[in-house]
């Protein structure tokens, strides 16, 4: 989460909400992404660096995570991001 935050420059609340699909090609992390802030409903592309794809790519792997699914998922159940 912090090299993707690094990387990204997004607010929290923003981070928080990606989801899979957002930053991945099929199971490929993208080396671009553009998502629509939520503060300023604007969209902002930004590069993903090779390390941050190869963290991100084994937090995908390592907790099974979907397309649809919220990339950074809470731990309280109550809650989905």
């Amino acid at each position: 989460m912090f090299n993707l935050a690094i990387d990204s420059k997004l607010r929290a609340c923003d981070l928080t909400k990606l989801r899979v699909r957002d930053i991945c090609h099929g199971e490929h992390v993208a080396s671009r992404a553009t998502i629509m802030q939520q503060k300023t409903q604007r969209p902002v592309q930004f590069e993903i660096t090779e390390p941050t794809r190869e963290s991100v790519t084994a937090w995908i792997r390592h907790a099974e995570l979907h397309a649809s699914d919220f990339l950074f998922p809470s731990r309280i159940h109550d809650s989905p991001h």
